[in-house]
């Protein structure tokens, strides 16, 4: 395939791919993204209420204001 090359080992083995980012740009970041996803399963979910409240305490130890 154009725009991809395999890296095998001595057995033949496919081991590593390269891929051509101009061409392959914007498939390889949504492979990238599911990555991030399967590996971030398992983690604990945070609720909106307690991502508001800690981006609060954030602001009010920054002084930021809300926009």
């Amino acid at each position: 395939m154009d725009g991809i090359r395999f890296i095998v080992d001595e057995k033949g083995k496919k081991t590593a791919v390269i891929i051509d980012l101009e061409k392959y740009g914007e498939v390889w970041e949504d492979f990238y993204d599911y990555l991030t996803c399967l590996e971030r399963e398992n983690e604990p979910t945070v609720s909106l209420d307690e991502t508001e409240k800690e981006l609060g305490q954030v602001r009010k130890r920054n002084k930021v204001k809300a926009r």
